[in-house]
C-alpha cells in the first residue's frame, strides 16, 4: 500500500516483536488513566447542557465551571483553570509565574535552563519586553547532573545553604531540546520531599507539558503545588483546537485566574464561544490517545536503534513523557527524517518541511507536522533545531496504526538519503 523499502519492513517486524512488553505496560497505564478520567466526568456530573457556548462576558457559564472540575479531579487537584484562551504551554506557564510571583521574589529552576520560549518569559541573557526580570523577579538555576538526572546534592546544598528564600521551585518535566530522559514520577516524588523538608514554604511548579497521563500518578499527587500544560498536547486528546490548563492548590489557581483576566474578576468571566464540547471530548479521549502516542514513541525507538541510531529513551526504558529523541548526525539526515514524517501524515503530506526562524528560538527550527490542529504535538510530529548533533524530537500519534506509517516513511527517506 505504501512504497517502503523491503529492508525497512523487515526491520519493522523485528521492532514490533521487541515492543510487546512495553506495549502491554502502556495498555495497563492507559486503562487506569482512562478509568480515572471517566470517574472525573461522572463525579463532576457532566451533562450535554454543559456543551452550550456563551458569549460576551460569559457570566455563569456552567460548562466552563464543570470542565474545571473534571480537570481538577483527573489531576487530583484542589482546583483547575482550563481555558481556550490560554494560547500555548508557554502562555500557561507565563500566566502561572506572573500570577504567583511578586517583585523581589526569586525563582529557582532545578532542571537547568528552561526551554527557549520560557527563557524569554524570564528575561535571561537578552532584553525581553514585559519579562519577569523587568518586574524585579530574580532567576537562578541548577544544572542537571552529568547523567541527565536531577542533581540532588546541588539542590540540597542550595536550599539549605542559602539564606535567600525561593518563592517558586520550577521543574520542567519534559526533556525539551535535550538528549536526556525526562523527569519521572519517582524523581518528582523524591525531589518534592527534599524541597518540602528544606524550604517548605516554596511553591513547587511543574511544567507538565508532554507528561500528562504517561504514568499513573500526576505531579500534584507527588508533592507539587501547581502544574501547567497545553491542550494541544496530551490533555486535549487531539480534539481540543487550542487552550491550556493550570491546576493545583486552590489559592494559587485563583491567583493565576486573576492574572489571566483581571484582579477581582478572575475565573468568573470568559465566554466559551462554543468550544466546550471539544474541550470536554478531548479531555475524555486524552488517556487513550496518550497511550497511542507512547506506543508510537516506543516503536520509533526500537526501529531506529535497530537501524543503528542512538535513541533516548530506549524502547524498554520507563517513560515520563511522549517525546522520543533520535540522533541523526547531519543536517541532510535531519531534513530527510522530517520529510518522511510529513509524507506519512494525513494533512499536507505533499509539503516538504524547511528550517525557519521560529519566534523564541536562537537557531532555525525545522518541523514536520501534518496535523489537523496547527502545532498539535499530540498528533504525529517531529521538530529540531538545526545544530549539531542534529537530533530530532518526535512526539504524538493519534493512533498507532497510522503513526507507524509515518515512522516507516521517515526511515525510508533516511535510507534513500544514505544511498
Amino acid at each position: 500500500m505504501f512504497d517502503i523499502e523491503p529492508k525497512i519492513l523487515s526491520v519493522c517486524q523485528k521492532a514490533i516483536k521487541l515492543c510487546k512488553e512495553p506495549f502491554d505496560k502502556i495498555s495497563g497505564t492507559t486503562e487506569y488513566n482512562q478509568q480515572k478520567m471517566l470517574k472525573a466526568f461522572i463525579d463532576s456530573g457532566v451533562s450535554e447542557s454543559h456543551f452550550a457556548g456563551s458569549t460576551g462576558y460569559g457570566y455563569s457559564d456552567r460548562g466552563r465551571e464543570v470542565l474545571d472540575s473534571v480537570y481538577a479531579k483527573a489531576f487530583e487537584a484542589e482546583d483547575a483553570l482550563v481555558r481556550h484562551n490560554l494560547l500555548s504551554g508557554t502562555h500557561a506557564v507565563s500566566t502561572a509565574l506572573f500570577g504567583i510571583l511578586r517583585p523581589g521574589d526569586k525563582i529557582l529552576s532545578i532542571t537547568g535552563l528552561p526551554y527557549d520560549t520560557i527563557i524569554d518569559v524570564i528575561g535571561i541573557n537578552k532584553p525581553s519586553s514585559g519579562s519577569l526580570k523587568e518586574f524585579g523577579i530574580e532567576f537562578e538555576y541548577i544544572d542537571l547532573a552529568k547523567n541527565g538526572e536531577l542533581d540532588y546534592n546541588a539542590i540540597s546544598s542550595r536550599l539549605s545553604g542559602n539564606s535567600n528564600f525561593y518563592k517558586v521551585i520550577y521543574i520542567q518535566r519534559s526533556k525539551g531540546y535535550s538528549f536526556r530522559n525526562s523527569i519521572s514520577s519517582h524523581n518528582i516524588k523524591k525531589v518534592t520531599n527534599l524541597i518540602k523538608k528544606l524550604m517548605p514554604e516554596s511553591i513547587i511548579l511543574v511544567d507538565n507539558c508532554y507528561g500528562e497521563f504517561v504514568e499513573k500518578q500526576e505531579p500534584l499527587k507527588l508533592g507539587a503545588d501547581l502544574i501547567v500544560g497545553s491542550l494541544i498536547k496530551n490533555p486535549g486528546g487531539g480534539i481540543a483546537p487550542c487552550g491550556g490548563y493550570i491546576a493545583g492548590k486552590k489559592l494559587l489557581v485563583e491567583q493565576c485566574a486573576y492574572r489571566l483576566s483581571a484582579p477581582g474578576i478572575g475565573r468568573e468571566i470568559g465566554a466559551t464561544l462554543g468550544h466546550s464540547r471539544e474541550l470536554f471530548m478531548g479531555a475524555f479521549n486524552a488517556p487513550h490517545v496518550v497511550g497511542e502516542a507512547l506506543k508510537t514513541a516506543v516503536f520509533a525507538s526500537a526501529l531506529f536503534e535497530l537501524l543503528g541510531y542512538e535513541v533516548m529513551p530506549r524502547y524498554l526504558d520507563d517513560r515520563a513523557d511522549i517525546v522520543q529523541a533520535i540522533k541523526l548526525g547531519s543536517p541532510e539526515a535531519l531534513l530527510s527524517f522530517c520529510k518522511g514524517i510529513q509524507a506519512g501524515s494525513p494533512i499536507d503530506s505533499m509539503v516538504a518541511p524547511e528550517p525557519w526562524d521560529m519566534p523564541g528560538y536562537d537557531y532555525p527550527v525545522v518541523m514536520a507536522a501534518g496535523a489537523f490542529t496547527q502545532g498539535a504535538s499530540i498528533e504525529l510530529s517531529a521538530d529540531a533545531t538545526m545544530k549539531e548533533p542534529y537530533t530530532v524530537w518526535l512526539q504524538g500519534g493519534l493512533n498507532f496504526h497510522s503513526a507507524k506509517i509515518g515512522i516507516l516513511k521517515a526511515a525510508d527517506y533516511l535510507m534513500k538519503h544514505r544511498s
